[in-house]
């Protein structure tokens, strides 16, 4: 049996009853529920339909996201999520690059890293030599003026760990961004790579190892076993290529706001929804959601 879920972006709420009983019907599907009027549904199907990804991108026009995935086991004991351009909107490297006059040209390295056209610990190495020099104190300044969260976070985060859920946020970015957010949204912890500093400078240096695509998916795998779970029992957030593994590896990988190629290597793809689908697609109604 599969779920057959309809997202739309909360402040839209353009998801109507036409178009979800159209899909339904088509497909055969069960009785539709309502998750949030306006916002989600889902119904029930016995089979995978054949056109899904044909009436997925007659939705996407819609600005409404549809996704397909297995009915058991929806409900998940771990949340595991990228940091930049996922739990918040900026690249925190772009943003230091900024500060230190490279900013379109880092930005269009992490563009091509992220989609994954370049290796991604070298394109984080070339990144980071070109902030050599810049003070300490103006990653605490970026922080504080530069990062905003990412539209559903701290409600996802609420209602997952409400429900016994462990909430972990693993990125290919840097400590001192990571330890801010993961305090303020509430994860149970964080990892990251650390930007090397010398008499209150960066020294244009990351220590080893960097944590990329492989070190993610171990993150996965190590705080699954010492959780006594599996890596089913996950459901894992990100957009960029470094992601791949660990989308790949959990129960329910969420392709959220993402790359192309990141897009074209999962099924659940949330591009007009935000963090609170990674709920609705586990089943939880508005109702049930946590502050």
């Amino acid at each position: 049996m599969y779920i057959a879920s309809l997202i739309a972006n909360p402040i839209r709420a353009n998801l109507d009853r036409s178009t979800v009983e159209a899909v339904r019907n088509a497909w055969g599907g069960g009785d539709a529920v309502w998750l949030n009027v306006g916002v989600a549904a889902e119904f029930a199907l016995e089979t995978l339909p054949q056109n899904q990804w044909d009436v997925w991108a007659d939705l996407q026009k819609l600005s409404i996201d549809l996704c397909i995935q297995k009915a058991q086991g929806r409900k998940k004991r771990l949340l595991i999520a990228d940091m930049d351009s996922t739990m918040i909107h900026q690249e925190c490297i772009d943003e230091l690059a900024d500060e230190a006059g490279f900013g379109p040209r880092v930005a269009a390295i992490t563009a091509r890293a992220m989609n994954g056209e370049l290796d991604f610990d070298s394109a984080l190495r070339e990144r980071v030599a070109l902030l050599r020099g810049l003070p300490e104190a103006v990653i605490q300044r970026v922080i504080e003026t530069r990062i905003t969260l990412m539209e559903g976070g701290p409600v996802l985060l609420a209602t997952m760990r409400a429900q016994g859920a462990y909430c972990a946020l693993v990125s290919g970015g840097f400590t001192a961004f990571t330890a801010a957010i993961a305090a303020k949204l509430g994860f149970d912890e964080s990892r990251a790579n650390t930007l090397l500093v010398e008499n209150g400078q960066l020294t244009g240096h990351v220590a080893n190892p960097i944590l990329g695509r492989e070190a993610k998916v171990q993150a996965l795998t190590q705080i699954s076993a010492r959780l006594g779970i599996k890596a089913v029992d996950a459901i894992a957030v990100g957009d960029g290529a470094n992601d791949l593994g660990m989308l790949g590896l959990a129960g329910a990988g969420v392709a959220l706001h993402a790359k192309p190629s990141v897009q074209a290597a999962c099924s659940l793809r949330i591009n007009h929804g935000d963090l609170t689908a990674l709920l609705y697609l586990q089943g939880y109604s508005a109702a049930e959601f946590s502050a």
